[in-house]
């Protein structure tokens, strides 16, 4: 690994940790069209910095550990963002809202109580997940309908996802990053 690429990933999750603010700022100053553009870049910058630190070996767990707190922040940004600028979207689909937070924060207490931390499986189901999360979370903002059908999609991958990840917290002693997913831990254990 050379340490500028280390550096250079490291240095996009960082902006990440640091755009969560200033999305938050935004919000707050109800600056919806700043806003969406700056949401959109912290998706992207999502997108490359894992592909980045595969790419050029610069994966490390203190990398892994701030990349998932910087996901957190974007999506914690682009959910509160929901609430506050379309909350007439929440409530037209409550249930589903409804449904995912509490299996968002069943995972989240789960792991707190199980590791004291959060978790960092970055599976592939988390992986689908996030992109049709970011895609419906940008297109929600810039276009001029809800785009509902990606919503609902992106609802089911989600709710998969963050089942599996509860399985895998209650299955997993230790803290582990990079967890493919609960087949490849179930094949492991048999073997």
């Amino acid at each position: 690994m050379h340490k500028s690429s280390y550096y250079m990933v490291n240095a996009i999750t960082v902006y990440r940790l640091v755009a969560a603010f200033l999305l938050l700022y935004l919000i707050i100053k109800k600056q919806e069209d700043i806003f969406k553009w700056f949401l959109a870049i912290s998706f992207f910058t999502d997108a490359i910095d894992g592909y980045l630190a595969r790419k050029y070996k610069a994966v490390s767990v203190m990398g892994s550990k701030l990349d998932s707190i910087a996901d957190d922040l974007t999506i914690l940004m682009a959910i509160i963002g929901v609430f506050v600028l379309e909350p007439g979207f929440i409530g037209h689909e409550l249930p589903w809202v409804f449904v995912l937070l509490v299996l968002y924060f069943s995972q989240l207490i789960l792991s707190l109580i199980r590791y004291h931390k959060l978790s960092s499986f970055h599976t592939y189901a988390a992986k689908v997940a996030a992109v049709l999360q970011g895609s419906f979370l940008i297109l929600l903002f810039f276009l001029p309908e809800w785009p509902l059908w990606l919503f609902r999609i992106a609802a089911i991958f989600t709710i998969i996802d963050l089942v599996e990840e509860i399985i895998l917290v209650l299955l997993l002693r230790e803290w582990k990053t990079d967890v493919k997913g609960l087949y490849w831990v179930m094949r492991r254990k048999g073997k």
